[in-house]
């Protein structure tokens, strides 16, 4: 025995079959392969199985490192792996009966794991059968009683030998021995399912022998073989000469599957033509009823109703083949066997079932229609229509299930176009339904997500942007910003901006930069109004896809004027940096009487340039005063005697900015007799003559450029405004109303508000807006109320 188990128990090289198969894992799981081998049962602890390092090509040094193991339950497992060689022993004794019963392939999955990174691999060990069991009967003595008058060809079905191998090493034959009445004859019935019977074949004498003795021999495949016996006494009786007969041929009926215990399967019936207890039948299972029909059916001994008695499932069992033995009360018994076949029938009791067996969870939104996201197989255990399974998505999104060629297979691709922007992932509900009645479905949820393309260009805020700057801004100083945004996400919604140099851009590049990060716009260099008023320019925002996109935006860019220029003194005409003058008026002249007048004016605009006239110093206020808005210098009253004959008067000429800045002149006046002051006209008037045509030419000189800087400025605002909404029929309204100083008048409307930059003389009812600088007037207007239109000198 020792000599063939270890025969038997060492593992031949030739037995072991690697099976390599490459998965895709989501999770850093490497390449996993399928190794088996084979080994007898009943070996000794310890036993070399297999080298799975060897056989996988693992690195052996690593092995501990990476905790080789192998994956096992709550159980001891049944093999153990060295994490120093790789090698697989067995780890406890190894019954293939107990391990796989009846099994013609007892194949043990092992699943072995390495880490660092995670590998599985998977390993089978076929436990091969040793023929360590000898064939048993149910009893060891067997005891029929037969009567006399028998006929030869009478079967008497014997229990069949039980042997817990399997295959060829179970019960392969039977032998009875040697003896004049009798002959065995042996019913296969497949599964190493064989059933001996005991055919008459000579008539018994009771008179001769009243009892007969024979050995039944069961004898499996092994070699050596084994065997078991079964003693079987015959006792001869007396004439019961009619055997039960069935009355039907056969029997077949059809039983639902989940019938309720209790449920009426099949009534049979035997009838025998003897009288008294010879004729009374009884029922009983066959002796070659399996442990699951005796489970499932019981059979009423005296009505030979076959009842549901446990679980009736067809996805476990679909058929039953049922011995039904009808035997009488005679005192030689006398048995007639019949079969019953009951069909299980389908009943739709279980719901498909959905798998995902590869699926892309980051879907690129640029995927075109028919693009493949996920295979869906779909199984269901019931049969027939209760089988048949469809699978769709009841939902509105842009995928769709394709079936493939193989059964029960889907594809879950896209439908049309997809945008991340619009929606970013879905949660897609697959519906499998089957065909029985009433239907069954089951649910399955897929989330996708959509990963981003550089498909969407930055978007500014406003276009075109329009920014106010006051001038004398510091250099280097952030005057304004701008701003894009892109629907994309990470790095294809990062946005850098620049100023093309190239064009009408490339006058400004010495005067302004951007910061490319957050669109902040500073100026190298400090604006002047009376320089530059306006101008435009392009931003240029790109994105940092691949490849990028991006647009540009148009800044319009007003100058704001503030009050940087002092008032300048046109009369009297300055020397050495003094404005002074000599005025001579004759004593007998009236009160009201123009005594000169003083010129000044203001490069800036509208209140910064709105210049007040006021007496600073005076040697009498009683003779003369001063127009605040003209600076006209007038007699107040008629000279007398004792009035002086020469007045000092200082005019202090001021803007009308937050922070007035201003400028003095200085008029002398004297005081003549009548005659004396014809007399000095005349000579004065020849000697100032050359120099009042000098002042008068640079008077012209300068009246002359601010008109003309004054008509341009009114043409590009026209301008500007007739590329604009034509929903206001006038953006300006020009109103010219001062008298004398070098001061604008301009009126615009915003909202329903009309606007004017005034000069010295305002309309009676203006009210100062407040934050205007003090350059803006809200004037009336009864006007119907319009659209807010900007606009600025």
């Amino acid at each position: 025995m020792e000599q063939r188990e270890r025969r038997v128990w060492r593992v031949r090289p030739g037995m072991v079959t690697v099976i390599t198969a490459l998965v895709l894992s989501c999770w850093n799981v490497q390449a996993s392969a399928q190794i088996r081998y084979s080994i007898s049962e009943e070996v000794k602890e310890g036993t070399v199985v297999g080298n799975i390092a060897k056989d996988l090509g693992l690195d052996k040094s690593t092995l501990k490192q990476r905790g080789y193991r192998i994956v096992a339950g709550s159980n001891e497992p049944l093999f153990r792996v060295n994490q120093e060689d790789g090698i697989l022993y067995v780890n406890r004794n190894i019954d293939r009966e107990d391990v796989c019963d009846r099994i013609s392939a007892c194949l043990i999955d092992l699943k072995t794991v390495l880490e660092n990174p995670l590998e599985i691999h998977y390993v089978s060990v076929e436990v091969l059968d040793v023929n360590d069991h000898s064939p048993s009967f149910p009893e060891k003595e067997k005891r029929l009683d037969i009567f006399e008058s028998a006929l030869p060809g009478a079967k008497y079905p014997l229990q069949a030998a039980h042997d817990a191998d399997s295959g060829l090493l179970s019960v392969q034959q039977y032998k009875l021995n040697h003896n004049d009445h009798f002959r065995l004859e042996i019913k296969d019935r497949g599964e190493d399912r064989k059933t001996p019977i005991l055919i008459l074949q000579k008539p018994l004498d009771r008179e001769s022998v009243k009892r007969h003795v024979l050995l039944l021999t069961a004898i499996d495949g092994g070699k050596p073989p084994k065997s078991g016996e079964m003693r079987i006494t015959i006792d001869v009786s007396d004439i019961n000469d009619n055997p039960p007969v069935f009355t039907k041929d056969s029997y077949t009926v059809k039983l639902y599957e989940n019938s309720p215990i209790g449920t009426t399967v099949i009534q049979v019936n035997a009838t025998d033509l003897d009288e008294g207890s010879n004729a009374e039948v009884e029922y009983y299972f066959g002796n070659d009823v399996d442990a699951k029909a005796r489970a499932s059916f019981d059979l009423n001994v005296l009505t030979g109703e076959i009842i549901v008695s446990g679980v009736i499932d067809y996805e476990e069992k679909s058929r039953y083949e049922i011995d039904i033995q009808a035997s009488d009360k005679g005192i030689a018994t006398l048995t007639t066997e019949k079969t019953v076949i009951i069909d299980i029938v389908d009943v739709n009791d279980n719901a498909p079932q959905i798998e995902v067996t590869s699926f892309s969870r980051a879907l690129p939104e640029d995927s075109k229609p028919g693009t493949t996201v996920a295979l869906i197989n779909v199984k269901d255990s019931d049969a027939g229509l209760n089988g048949k399974v469809t699978c769709f998505i009841d939902q509105a999104v842009p995928f769709t299930l394709t079936p493939s060629l193989q059964n029960n297979m889907y594809s879950l691709v896209t439908k049309s176009l997809l945008d991340r922007e619009h929606q970013s992932y879905y949660d897609i509900t697959i519906i499998a339904k089957d065909t029985g009645h009433p239907p069954l479905s089951s649910l399955k949820t897929i989330s996708v997500l959509l990963s981003d393309v550089n498909d969407n260009i930055p978007e500014f805020l406003l276009n075109p942007y329009t920014f106010y700057v006051a001038e004398n801004n510091t250099p280097g100083a952030s005057v304004f910003s701008v701003k894009a945004y892109d629907h994309d996400e990470g790095d294809n919604a990062v946005i850098s901006y620049h100023i093309p140099r190239e064009g009408a851009n490339e006058k400004l590049a010495s005067y302004l930069n951007i910061n490319h990060e957050n669109g902040d716009i500073l100026a190298l260099k400090t604006f002047d109004f009376e320089t530059l008023k306006t101008f435009k320019f392009q931003v240029v925002a790109t994105d940092s896809g691949t490849p990028s996109l991006s647009s540009n935006v148009t800044v319009n860019v007003f100058i704001l004027d503030q009050n940087d220029n002092a008032p300048v003194i046109l009369y009297p005409v300055s020397a050495n940096g003094t404005a002074e003058g000599v005025e001579e008026i004759p004593r007998n002249v009236n009160p009201g009487h123009l005594v000169t007048k003083v010129r000044a004016y203001d490069a800036d605009i509208g209140y910064n340039g709105w210049l007040l006239y006021s007496l600073q110093e005076v040697t009498d206020h009683s003779l003369f005063g001063l127009d605040r808005y003209t600076g006209q210098i007038r007699t107040l009253r008629s000279f007398t005697e004792t009035d002086e004959a020469e007045h000092k008067l200082v005019i202090l000429v001021k803007d009308n900015g937050n922070v007035s800045l201003s400028a003095t002149a200085t008029v002398i006046v004297k005081v003549m007799e009548p005659k004396e002051a014809f007399a000095a006209s005349d000579v004065k008037s020849a000697v100032n003559e050359d120099e009042e045509n000098s002042v008068a030419f640079y008077l012209i000189i300068t009246l002359g450029s601010v008109s003309v800087l004054f008509i341009i400025s009114i043409i590009v605002l026209i301008i500007l405004q007739c590329s604009k909404s034509t929903d206001y029929p006038s953006k300006y309204l020009q109103e010219t109303n001062y008298d004398g100083t070098l001061c604008h008048s301009i009126q615009y409307r915003s909202g329903d508000r009309r606007y004017m930059l005034v000069g010295p003389r305002m309309s009676i009812g203006s009210t100062i807006v407040p934050g205007s600088n003090g350059n803006t007037l809200v004037v009336s207007d009864r006007r119907r109320a319009s659209g807010e239109v900007r606009g600025i000198l």
